[in-house]
């Protein structure tokens, strides 16, 4: 069995990334290829990959960006391995490549679809303004497998998953989804729908590309009215809320009503919370409080388009 490493990237330095795992090519008969999907970078990036092409290494290009969700998929077709392993481009290895290859191997003969994890440097960053990211990843996303296998569904990621492609031929990633946030998400509910176990392992990468404070918060927001409108689109919405944490509490503050409260508390104290989140110090319980206010704000403009209909969120 083969695996096809896929690498989407957009206006991001993966120069040391795909050296690290192109040294691997050849010296581990499992890797097949690692295929890099240009998703519509500037001149001097693509310039950039294209110096990596050869030995194993190939550039696929689109010239204008297609969306996270359209790129993986590209990629999936392009590949000739039995297993495609995508990893996102902000990231680094923290041993070896040949170490961190090694672990998937025994995994492809009893698992479909498995996923790596995610690790962050034990010390802050050193711009202070970054520390919004780190903080909510260390805490959130950089588990043990042994914690993220008793909640396998809402713990799957994209960052670093492996699937075998008769599995993600069958299911293949929503292009419906354009803006920013929880294609993966839909991923993770559409594999329990279909009884698809995903496993998880330690085998982390490093998550590089650590943003600003702000752009996080601007992030979030995408993320957070994208898992607003998939809410809308699945109409199996107590399954579909079973894979994801924000929207079993949604579900909770809705039956005690407190739904519209909460919208209004986003409202009227959004600029204060994000001075406060967008500091030197964020709290997270501010942060995750700040997301529930945000997702029931949605859900008032979702549900009822004509009230609120010109808030800046």
């Amino acid at each position: 069995m083969t695996i096809s490493m896929l690498i989407p990237v957009c206006d991001y330095d993966i120069i040391a990334l795909v050296y690290s795992m192109k040294s691997c090519i050849g010296r581990i008969p499992e890797l097949a290829e690692i295929i890099i999907g240009n998703d519509g970078s500037s001149p001097e990036y693509t310039a950039k990959y294209k110096t990596l092409e050869g030995d194993g290494v190939r550039v696929i290009d689109s010239p204008v960006n297609i969306g996270r969700a359209a790129i993986r998929n590209r990629l999936a077709l392009e590949a000739k391995g039995d297993f495609l392993l995508f990893i996102d481009a902000d990231t680094m290895v923290p041993a070896t490549a040949e170490a961190y290859l090694h672990k998937w191997i025994p995994v492809m003969s009893y698992a479909r679809v498995a996923c790596g994890g995610v690790i962050y440097h034990k010390s802050p960053p050193g711009d202070p303004d970054k520390i919004l990211r780190w903080k909510y990843g260390r805490k959130k996303d950089e588990l043990k497998a042994s914690d993220r296998n008793k909640r396998p569904y809402q713990k799957f990621s994209t960052f670093n998953v492996l699937f075998d492609r008769t599995i993600f031929s069958k299911l293949r990633f929503n292009e419906d989804l354009r803006q920013y946030g929880h294609e993966d998400t839909l991923m993770s509910y559409q594999l329990k729908k279909a009884g698809i176990k995903i496993h998880h392992i330690d085998n982390g990468l490093l998550h590089e590309g650590i943003e600003s404070n702000r752009e996080f918060l601007n992030k979030t927001k995408l993320g957070i009215e994208n898992l607003s409108k998939l809410y809308d689109m699945i109409t199996d919405k107590i399954g579909f809320s079973a894979t994801v944490r924000m929207l079993q509490i949604y579900n909770i503050l809705r039956i005690f009503r407190l739904t519209l409260i909460l919208a209004g508390i986003y409202i009227r104290y959004r600029e204060r919370m994000e001075i406060k989140i967008d500091s030197s110090n964020p709290q997270l319980w501010l942060f995750r409080f700040y997301k529930v206010c945000l997702f029931c704000t949605y859900r008032e403009i979702h549900g009822r388009r004509k009230i609120l209909p010109s808030i800046n969120i």
